[in-house]
């Protein structure tokens, strides 16, 4: 029998509660013919338990504005949040309500200074990373990757042990990423993981939009179990 789990009290960024579920991009996923029309359904899907993270490295800046034009209308109808991955300026431009920091981008201080009412996350692949982005303060964290998955061809997960860590050493949400199933969500959330965070699992479904239904369905049955 799994232990109770950790974290279930919904953690409040600028006065809402933190998503649980984020559905993150790829330049691949954001260049199909359907993706907004995919993405807003996914959302609605959500609602304000969800997050869209849209993250597109290689996409221009006025590709990613003309995206977070129709995701911006998205969040305001069906409350979940979007989030612009690496571009501080497009999320300030669309009134995303948050923006995703990597290793590319500022740090997560600079941020807080640039947007200080801008919710900020920030992916960490370490301790040290975590702790650094926790003392700056991130909002949450993207921790990855877990499980074994074809983002990162040949390379193993950090697994669960990692998750643990992170959430016995910084007092910052953790969202969990990479390889993430259904499946998964009990054993994830008794690590600690505050929320999960998926990219193949929903958009290479044969119906995204059932696809994360059934991610939340799953994250509140871990919930309570």
């Amino acid at each position: 029998m799994l232990e109770p789990t950790v974290n279930v009290v919904p953690v409040s960024v600028g006065g809402l509660a933190l998503p649980v579920v984020h559905a993150v991009t790829s330049d691949e996923i954001v260049a199909r013919a359907d993706f907004l029309d995919v993405a807003c359904a996914v959302m609605a899907t959500l609602g304000p338990r969800g997050a869209l993270h849209l993250r597109a490295g290689r996409a221009t800046a006025a590709r990613l504005q003309a995206l977070a034009a129709g995701l911006e209308a998205a969040q305001a109808v069906t409350g979940a949040w979007l989030v612009v991955n690496d571009r501080l300026d497009l999320a300030l431009a669309c009134r995303a309500r948050g923006a995703q920091l990597t290793s590319r981008s500022l740090r997560v201080a600079d941020a807080r200074r640039a947007a200080p009412a801008l919710a900020v996350g920030a992916s960490v692949h370490s301790v040290a990373e975590a702790r650094a982005a926790a003392e700056e303060g991130a909002s949450w964290l993207v921790a990855g990757h877990v499980f074994a998955t074809a983002t990162h061809p040949g390379e193993e997960g950090r697994g669960l042990p990692f998750v643990r860590t992170l959430a016995a050493t910084v007092d910052v949400p953790i969202v969990a990423i990479g390889g993430v199933k259904p499946e998964h969500c009990p054993v994830l959330r008794q690590a600690g993981a505050y929320g999960l965070a998926v990219i193949r699992g929903i958009w290479d479904a044969a119906n995204a939009e059932r696809a994360a239904s059934d991610y939340l369905s799953a994250y509140d049955d871990a919930a309570g179990a």
